[in-house]
């Protein structure tokens, strides 16, 4: 099955690799920004906007946009028009020896691990080298930037982004919307659209 890429980005091209590894034909990309971008993109057409998934009923999709609250935005933008079917990525060197359920959508990038009794929800992204230990819970939309370590029974809430080198702290709770900042130690419960960075972490402020 082909698969049609959304968002002209750093994490489209770092999933092209993949896709092309695993002999999956890629139509090409869809960007609302068509006309600031070149034609191509590491060889693969631009061919418009979002809305133009439309015209491609029979192509699996993949939304490659960092922000997961963008991701969400666009989602939901394409499933108003009927777009139900979402491909998944998973580089060949992720460790799921549990056989961890990962939602459609998800892209997991090299030297993923993910221990046993974890649960990754859909769309998630996942950087080189995060880790996810026993009886996490990744909500929807959410991102692990590299090298995030989650201690075993973590909680993610949807579109929650943790930055670079970040750790949580066993059995902690990452609120919906909450950014962590990079290499922060994450040691207590963050609420919903806080951010905090630092070691250990404390609040800096909320999304408006």
């Amino acid at each position: 099955m082909s698969v049609l890429l959304v968002g002209a980005s750093g994490l489209a091209r770092e999933v092209l690799p993949l896709l092309r590894e695993a002999g999956r034909e890629v139509l090409g990309l869809l960007d609302d920004r068509r006309g600031e971008l070149p034609g191509e993109v590491d060889g693969v057409p631009v061919l418009g906007g979002v809305d133009e998934v439309a015209l491609h009923p029979d192509a699996d999709v993949l939304v490659c946009i960092g922000a997961g609250r963008v991701r969400a935005a666009i989602v939901e933008r394409m499933s108003r028009g009927g777009v139900v079917r979402y491909a998944s990525v998973l580089d060949p060197t992720v460790r799921n020896p549990g056989a961890c359920p990962v939602g459609e959508g998800s892209i997991l990038l090299a030297g993923v691990t993910i221990t046993a009794d974890a649960v990754i929800g859909a769309h998630v992204v996942a950087m080189p080298g995060a880790t996810i230990t026993h009886d996490c819970r990744i909500d929807d939309y959410a991102t692990l930037a590299a090298g995030v370590a989650l201690g075993g029974g973590v909680r993610l809430g949807r579109a929650a982004y943790l930055g670079m080198n970040a750790s949580v702290r066993p059995g902690v709770l990452v609120g919906a919307g909450a950014t962590i900042g990079m290499g922060a130690v994450v040691l207590e419960d963050v609420p919903e659209g806080e951010t905090w960075a630092g070691v250990p972490a404390r609040r800096l402020g909320v999304r408006t």
